[in-house]
Protein backbone atom coordinates (compact mmCIF):
# COMPACT_ATOMS: atom_id res chain seq x y z
CA UNK A 1 0.00 0.00 0.00
CA UNK A 2 1.47 3.16 -0.98
CA UNK A 3 1.82 5.88 1.90
CA UNK A 4 1.89 8.81 -0.39
CA UNK A 5 -2.30 10.59 -0.75
CA UNK A 6 -4.22 10.11 -3.65
CA UNK A 7 -3.41 12.98 -5.34
CA UNK A 8 0.03 13.70 -6.97
CA UNK A 9 0.54 16.92 -8.77
CA UNK A 10 3.77 15.71 -10.28
CA UNK A 11 1.29 13.90 -12.94
CA UNK A 12 0.13 16.78 -14.13
CA UNK A 13 4.03 17.55 -14.83
CA UNK A 14 5.30 14.62 -16.59
CA UNK A 15 5.51 16.75 -20.17
CA UNK A 16 4.94 19.93 -21.73
CA UNK A 17 1.47 19.16 -22.91
CA UNK A 18 -0.18 18.12 -19.98
CA UNK A 19 1.87 21.25 -18.06
CA UNK A 20 0.42 23.37 -21.60
CA UNK A 21 -3.47 21.88 -20.56
CA UNK A 22 -3.59 22.88 -16.75
CA UNK A 23 -1.22 26.12 -17.49
CA UNK A 24 -3.42 28.96 -14.84
CA UNK A 25 -1.98 31.90 -16.41
CA UNK A 26 -0.98 32.94 -20.10
CA UNK A 27 1.12 35.52 -21.41
CA UNK A 28 -0.26 36.53 -24.90
CA UNK A 29 0.56 39.08 -27.72
CA UNK A 30 -2.81 40.20 -27.16
CA UNK A 31 -1.54 41.69 -23.58
CA UNK A 32 1.38 43.39 -24.44
CA UNK A 33 1.63 47.33 -25.54
CA UNK A 34 5.11 48.65 -26.70
CA UNK A 35 6.86 52.23 -25.20
CA UNK A 36 8.55 53.94 -28.30
CA UNK A 37 10.42 57.19 -27.77
CA UNK A 38 10.15 60.08 -30.55
CA UNK A 39 12.22 62.80 -31.78
CA UNK A 40 12.55 65.42 -34.47
CA UNK A 41 14.82 65.17 -37.27
CA UNK A 42 14.74 62.52 -40.11
CA UNK A 43 16.33 58.98 -41.16
CA UNK A 44 17.34 58.43 -36.90
CA UNK A 45 16.94 55.79 -34.84
CA UNK A 46 19.42 56.50 -31.80
CA UNK A 47 19.75 53.25 -29.83
CA UNK A 48 19.17 54.10 -25.28
CA UNK A 49 22.50 52.69 -23.86
CA UNK A 50 20.86 51.67 -20.87
CA UNK A 51 18.29 50.02 -23.02
CA UNK A 52 19.79 47.79 -25.67
CA UNK A 53 17.55 47.19 -28.37
CA UNK A 54 15.58 50.63 -27.47
CA UNK A 55 15.30 53.40 -29.99
CA UNK A 56 14.80 57.55 -30.25
CA UNK A 57 13.53 57.42 -33.52
CA UNK A 58 12.48 60.37 -35.52
CA UNK A 59 9.05 59.96 -37.15
CA UNK A 60 9.71 58.77 -40.39
CA UNK A 61 11.50 55.81 -38.79
CA UNK A 62 8.89 55.57 -36.07
CA UNK A 63 6.31 54.90 -38.93
CA UNK A 64 8.52 51.96 -39.77
CA UNK A 65 8.60 50.90 -36.66
CA UNK A 66 4.73 51.26 -36.00
CA UNK A 67 4.75 49.07 -39.07
CA UNK A 68 6.69 46.32 -37.35
CA UNK A 69 4.25 46.41 -34.49
CA UNK A 70 1.00 45.99 -36.51
CA UNK A 71 3.20 43.15 -38.35
CA UNK A 72 3.56 40.66 -35.48
CA UNK A 73 -0.02 41.66 -34.09
CA UNK A 74 1.17 43.99 -31.07
CA UNK A 75 -2.23 45.71 -30.10
CA UNK A 76 -0.53 49.32 -29.53
CA UNK A 77 1.92 51.49 -28.51
CA UNK A 78 2.51 54.22 -25.69
CA UNK A 79 4.65 57.66 -26.82
CA UNK A 80 6.87 59.35 -25.54
CA UNK A 81 7.93 62.81 -27.10
CA UNK A 82 11.42 64.61 -26.73
CA UNK A 83 11.28 68.24 -27.83
CA UNK A 84 13.58 70.34 -30.01
CA UNK A 85 13.97 72.68 -27.02
CA UNK A 86 12.32 73.07 -23.37
CA UNK A 87 11.26 76.09 -21.85
CA UNK A 88 9.49 76.10 -17.95
CA UNK A 89 6.04 75.19 -18.92
CA UNK A 90 6.50 72.89 -21.65
CA UNK A 91 5.23 74.44 -24.50
CA UNK A 92 5.96 71.62 -26.99
CA UNK A 93 3.70 69.24 -24.71
CA UNK A 94 0.58 70.86 -26.07
CA UNK A 95 1.48 72.70 -29.57
CA UNK A 96 -0.31 71.05 -32.30
CA UNK A 97 2.87 70.87 -33.92
CA UNK A 98 4.61 69.21 -31.13
CA UNK A 99 6.63 66.10 -31.25
CA UNK A 100 4.19 63.84 -30.25
CA UNK A 101 1.28 65.56 -32.49
CA UNK A 102 3.23 64.77 -35.32
CA UNK A 103 4.17 61.20 -34.41
CA UNK A 104 0.20 60.67 -34.39
CA UNK A 105 -1.03 61.50 -37.35
CA UNK A 106 2.05 59.66 -38.81
CA UNK A 107 1.72 56.51 -37.10
CA UNK A 108 -2.74 56.60 -37.58
CA UNK A 109 -2.14 58.16 -41.36
CA UNK A 110 0.23 54.50 -42.75
CA UNK A 111 -1.34 52.11 -39.57
CA UNK A 112 -4.62 53.19 -38.65
CA UNK A 113 -5.70 50.38 -36.90
CA UNK A 114 -2.52 49.97 -34.70
CA UNK A 115 -3.60 51.45 -31.07
CA UNK A 116 -2.03 54.77 -30.33
CA UNK A 117 -1.45 55.89 -26.55
CA UNK A 118 -0.30 59.02 -25.75
CA UNK A 119 1.81 60.18 -22.30
CA UNK A 120 0.21 62.86 -21.17
CA UNK A 121 3.22 65.11 -18.90
CA UNK A 122 5.32 67.50 -18.84
CA UNK A 123 8.83 66.64 -17.67
CA UNK A 124 9.69 65.90 -20.92
CA UNK A 125 8.98 69.19 -21.99
CA UNK A 126 10.35 71.24 -19.13
CA UNK A 127 13.17 72.95 -18.43
CA UNK A 128 13.43 71.49 -15.11
CA UNK A 129 12.54 68.34 -15.53
CA UNK A 130 9.25 68.61 -13.19
CA UNK A 131 5.62 67.48 -14.45
CA UNK A 132 4.13 70.61 -13.72
CA UNK A 133 4.27 74.41 -13.51
CA UNK A 134 6.93 75.81 -10.59
CA UNK A 135 6.68 78.20 -8.60
CA UNK A 136 8.68 79.26 -5.60
CA UNK A 137 10.81 76.32 -6.07
CA UNK A 138 7.76 73.49 -5.84
CA UNK A 139 5.27 71.92 -8.60
CA UNK A 140 2.06 73.34 -8.28
CA UNK A 141 -1.28 71.21 -8.77
CA UNK A 142 -4.01 73.43 -10.23
CA UNK A 143 -1.76 75.26 -12.69
CA UNK A 144 -0.33 72.44 -13.83
CA UNK A 145 -3.90 70.93 -14.92
CA UNK A 146 -4.72 73.83 -17.26
CA UNK A 147 -1.69 72.52 -19.30
CA UNK A 148 -2.37 68.98 -18.97
CA UNK A 149 -5.61 69.33 -19.86
CA UNK A 150 -4.08 72.08 -23.54
CA UNK A 151 -1.87 68.20 -23.77
CA UNK A 152 -4.27 66.37 -24.12
CA UNK A 153 -6.82 67.73 -26.54
CA UNK A 154 -3.82 68.76 -28.73
CA UNK A 155 -3.09 64.79 -28.56
CA UNK A 156 -7.01 63.75 -29.25
CA UNK A 157 -7.30 65.96 -32.44
CA UNK A 158 -3.78 64.64 -33.82
CA UNK A 159 -5.60 61.17 -33.54
CA UNK A 160 -4.52 60.17 -30.63
CA UNK A 161 -6.85 56.80 -29.18
CA UNK A 162 -5.89 56.56 -25.63
CA UNK A 163 -4.94 59.58 -23.29
CA UNK A 164 -2.28 58.89 -20.50
CA UNK A 165 -2.24 61.11 -17.88
CA UNK A 166 1.36 60.03 -15.90
CA UNK A 167 1.64 63.38 -13.65
CA UNK A 168 0.28 62.68 -10.47
CA UNK A 169 -1.38 65.82 -10.43
CA UNK A 170 -4.78 65.76 -7.98
CA UNK A 171 -7.25 65.86 -10.14
CA UNK A 172 -6.14 65.24 -13.56
CA UNK A 173 -8.69 62.68 -14.38
CA UNK A 174 -11.23 64.39 -14.31
CA UNK A 175 -10.28 67.64 -15.73
CA UNK A 176 -9.05 66.24 -18.50
CA UNK A 177 -12.13 63.74 -18.95
CA UNK A 178 -14.46 66.91 -18.92
CA UNK A 179 -12.26 68.85 -21.43
CA UNK A 180 -12.41 65.78 -23.71
CA UNK A 181 -16.30 65.65 -22.92
CA UNK A 182 -16.80 69.24 -23.84
CA UNK A 183 -14.72 68.81 -27.46
CA UNK A 184 -16.67 66.16 -28.55
CA UNK A 185 -14.13 63.49 -27.79
CA UNK A 186 -16.42 61.43 -25.16
CA UNK A 187 -15.68 57.87 -26.58
CA UNK A 188 -11.71 58.42 -26.05
CA UNK A 189 -10.73 56.37 -22.86
CA UNK A 190 -8.53 57.40 -20.46
CA UNK A 191 -5.29 55.30 -18.71
CA UNK A 192 -4.64 56.80 -16.07
CA UNK A 193 -1.46 56.35 -13.94
CA UNK A 194 -3.44 55.80 -10.62
CA UNK A 195 -0.79 54.25 -8.86
CA UNK A 196 2.41 55.45 -9.99
CA UNK A 197 5.67 54.89 -7.64
CA UNK A 198 8.94 57.44 -7.01
CA UNK A 199 10.76 54.53 -8.08
CA UNK A 200 14.54 54.01 -8.60
CA UNK A 201 13.48 52.11 -11.37
CA UNK A 202 13.15 54.88 -13.82
CA UNK A 203 16.54 55.65 -14.43
CA UNK A 204 16.82 54.30 -17.81
CA UNK A 205 13.38 56.09 -18.88
CA UNK A 206 14.90 59.31 -18.05
CA UNK A 207 17.96 58.81 -20.21
CA UNK A 208 15.78 57.81 -23.02
CA UNK A 209 12.67 60.98 -22.39
CA UNK A 210 15.36 63.29 -21.44
CA UNK A 211 13.71 63.98 -18.49
CA UNK A 212 16.26 64.23 -15.26
CA UNK A 213 14.64 66.69 -12.92
CA UNK A 214 17.49 69.57 -13.27
CA UNK A 215 16.79 69.84 -9.05
CA UNK A 216 15.17 67.75 -6.01
CA UNK A 217 13.61 64.88 -7.16
CA UNK A 218 9.18 63.95 -7.55
CA UNK A 219 8.62 62.48 -4.10
CA UNK A 220 6.15 65.13 -3.49
CA UNK A 221 3.87 64.45 -6.37
CA UNK A 222 4.66 60.34 -6.95
CA UNK A 223 3.24 58.04 -4.47
CA UNK A 224 5.89 56.57 -1.49
CA UNK A 225 7.18 53.06 -2.13
CA UNK A 226 6.02 51.67 1.12
CA UNK A 227 2.48 52.56 0.43
CA UNK A 228 -0.15 50.00 -1.03
CA UNK A 229 -3.42 51.35 0.69
CA UNK A 230 -3.13 54.86 -0.56
CA UNK A 231 -2.60 53.19 -3.75
CA UNK A 232 -6.15 52.00 -3.25
CA UNK A 233 -7.59 55.73 -2.65
CA UNK A 234 -5.76 57.04 -5.98
CA UNK A 235 -7.63 54.28 -7.77
CA UNK A 236 -11.05 54.95 -6.42
CA UNK A 237 -11.07 58.54 -7.24
CA UNK A 238 -9.57 57.94 -10.26
CA UNK A 239 -12.85 55.81 -11.33
CA UNK A 240 -15.11 58.41 -9.76
CA UNK A 241 -13.10 60.85 -12.00
CA UNK A 242 -13.72 58.93 -15.52
CA UNK A 243 -10.58 57.03 -15.86
CA UNK A 244 -11.39 53.58 -17.95
CA UNK A 245 -8.23 52.14 -17.47
CA UNK A 246 -5.95 52.09 -14.18
CA UNK A 247 -2.18 51.49 -14.32
CA UNK A 248 0.42 50.68 -11.82
CA UNK A 249 4.18 51.68 -12.11
CA UNK A 250 5.96 50.15 -11.47
CA UNK A 251 5.03 46.43 -11.87
CA UNK A 252 7.42 43.75 -10.82
CA UNK A 253 8.12 45.59 -7.01
CA UNK A 254 4.62 46.53 -6.72
CA UNK A 255 2.76 42.86 -8.01
CA UNK A 256 0.85 43.46 -4.87
CA UNK A 257 -0.62 46.36 -5.31
CA UNK A 258 -1.57 45.43 -8.93
CA UNK A 259 -3.30 42.10 -6.81
CA UNK A 260 -5.31 44.49 -4.32
CA UNK A 261 -6.30 46.68 -7.44
CA UNK A 262 -7.95 43.90 -9.68
CA UNK A 263 -9.22 42.22 -6.69
CA UNK A 264 -11.13 45.52 -5.00
CA UNK A 265 -11.93 47.14 -8.36
CA UNK A 266 -12.90 44.76 -11.03
CA UNK A 267 -11.13 47.18 -13.90
CA UNK A 268 -9.33 47.12 -16.41
CA UNK A 269 -5.63 47.06 -15.19
CA UNK A 270 -2.22 48.33 -16.49
CA UNK A 271 0.78 47.55 -15.55
CA UNK A 272 4.08 49.28 -16.39
CA UNK A 273 7.15 46.41 -16.86
CA UNK A 274 9.38 49.88 -16.54
CA UNK A 275 13.01 50.13 -18.09
CA UNK A 276 15.02 49.67 -14.51
CA UNK A 277 13.34 46.03 -15.24
CA UNK A 278 13.95 45.52 -18.81
CA UNK A 279 17.72 47.06 -18.35
CA UNK A 280 18.51 44.52 -15.13
CA UNK A 281 17.80 41.53 -17.30
CA UNK A 282 19.14 42.97 -20.11
CA UNK A 283 22.48 43.50 -18.30
CA UNK A 284 22.73 40.24 -16.44
CA UNK A 285 21.72 38.67 -19.53
CA UNK A 286 24.40 40.04 -21.63
CA UNK A 287 26.73 39.11 -18.63
CA UNK A 288 25.49 35.19 -19.10
CA UNK A 289 24.51 35.24 -15.26
CA UNK A 290 20.20 34.23 -16.54
CA UNK A 291 18.70 32.97 -19.70
CA UNK A 292 16.90 36.23 -21.03
CA UNK A 293 14.07 35.01 -22.75
CA UNK A 294 13.17 32.83 -19.41
CA UNK A 295 13.71 35.33 -16.60
CA UNK A 296 11.55 38.02 -19.35
CA UNK A 297 8.73 35.53 -19.46
CA UNK A 298 8.82 34.25 -15.85
CA UNK A 299 8.39 38.08 -14.81
CA UNK A 300 6.05 39.43 -17.68
CA UNK A 301 3.57 36.58 -16.77
CA UNK A 302 4.29 37.49 -13.01
CA UNK A 303 2.62 40.65 -13.59
CA UNK A 304 -0.11 39.08 -16.04
CA UNK A 305 -1.33 36.37 -12.73
CA UNK A 306 -1.10 39.51 -10.12
CA UNK A 307 -4.29 40.86 -12.06
CA UNK A 308 -2.84 43.25 -14.61
CA UNK A 309 -5.02 42.64 -18.34
CA UNK A 310 -2.33 44.89 -20.13
CA UNK A 311 1.29 45.21 -19.88
CA UNK A 312 3.43 48.02 -21.08
CA UNK A 313 6.53 46.69 -21.63
CA UNK A 314 10.17 47.08 -23.77
CA UNK A 315 10.30 43.30 -24.38
CA UNK A 316 6.69 43.20 -26.31
CA UNK A 317 8.85 42.56 -29.41
CA UNK A 318 10.65 39.82 -28.13
CA UNK A 319 7.92 38.07 -26.17
CA UNK A 320 6.32 37.89 -29.77
CA UNK A 321 9.43 36.43 -31.31
CA UNK A 322 9.51 33.96 -28.22
CA UNK A 323 6.03 33.05 -28.15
Amino acid sequence: MSTFPIYRPRRLRANENLRRLVRETTLSVDDLIYPMFVVHGHNTATEISAMPGCYQYSVDILVTAAKELAALGIPGTILFGIPEEKDPIGSEAYADDGIIQQAVRAIKDTVPDLLVMTDVCLCEYTDHGHCGVIEAGEVQNDPTLELLVKESLSHARAGADVIAPSDMMDGRVGAIRAALDENGYQNIPIMAYSAKYASAFYGPFREAAESTPQFGDRRAYQMDSANAEEALREVSLDIEEGADILMVKPALAYLDVIQRVKTEFQVPVAAYNVSGEYAMIKAAAENGWIDEKRVALEVLTSIKRAGADMILTYFAKSVVEWL
